[in-house]
């Protein structure tokens, strides 16, 4: 069976569109390619897809709202999206991240930096851990406790989902889960956003890099009960970001769909 990753290009532009499949079919990945948001359901329901690259500016339905559609549908909530954007429009970049994007790239772009943006994001996969590793060989997942209890929510670690006080099930971007998990694996101790970046998308900070501030920010959006007064992850001036709640009790056992008390110590 090949282990080739399945990428689908969103691309509206066909000689952008060929110029991006045929370098990643070079790469040996499998490419399948969309120019619209119809086409991108129909493809999608062709095989697997371990990743997305999406322009942002498609006709009919933008990438934008395409990227939001996704992160609400339950099969494809978990496949990780780049985003491609017009060079300079910071806005766009953080509307993107806000919605769900793992990452973003501003054209004109250079074939090899989208290649490493790739690799990058599918590394950071539980797919890529497996498609790495020989078989029998422990993964990441295999050391990271399967559920983190925190303030009545569970973080499952398998599945890259949040549950809820009430029970709702919450899917997350590669990019927030891999912040939030690292921020309760070291509750209260500030962890800097050179970190957090490098952890969650394998590239260094540049300058003015908001990605990982929109990330917490989307946590905040689903943690806090008022986000503009954050008090489980706090922002620590000149450091970074620290999960200040209570101590998350961790277990190897993944959470069911309704709400779950902690384990007793």
């Amino acid at each position: 069976m090949s282990l080739r990753h399945h990428i689908l290009v969103v691309e509206d532009d066909f000689d952008m569109r060929q110029l991006i499949a045929t370098f990643l079919q070079n790469a040996q990945f499998n490419v399948r390619v969309a120019d619209n948001g119809q086409a991108m359901r129909e493809a999608l329901l062709q095989g697997p897809t371990d990743l997305i690259v999406m322009d942002l500016m498609l006709p009919g339905v933008d990438g934008l709202d395409l990227c939001k559609e996704l992160r609400s549908h339950a099969s494809y909530a978990h496949i990780p999206i780049i985003m491609l954007t017009a060079r300079s429009s910071t806005l766009d970049r953080v509307l993107g991240l806000e919605l769900g994007a793992d990452d973003y790239l501003a054209k004109p772009f250079e074939p090899v930096e989208l290649l490493a943006r790739i690799k990058a994001v599918l590394r950071r996969s539980p797919q890529e851990q497996l498609h790495a590793l020989p078989s029998g060989a422990a993964t990441d997942a295999d050391e990271t406790p399967a559920t983190y209890y925190f303030e009545g929510w569970q973080l499952n670690t398998r599945a890259r989902q949040m549950h809820s006080p009430d029970g709702v099930v919450i899917s997350l971007a590669n990019s927030d889960y891999q912040i939030l998990q690292l921020l309760l694996s070291r509750p209260h101790r500030p962890i800097s956003r050179d970190e957090l970046l490098e952890h969650a998308f394998g590239r260094e900070r540049s300058p003015n890099d908001r990605t990982v501030d929109v990330c917490v920010s989307r946590l905040r959006g689903h943690l806090e009960s008022d986000s503009r007064q954050p008090r489980m992850i706090r922002t620590i001036r000149h450091e970074g970001y620290m999960y200040n709640g209570e101590l998350p009790r961790a277990t190897s056992h993944t959470p069911s769909p309704l709400p779950l008390h902690p384990p007793t110590p």
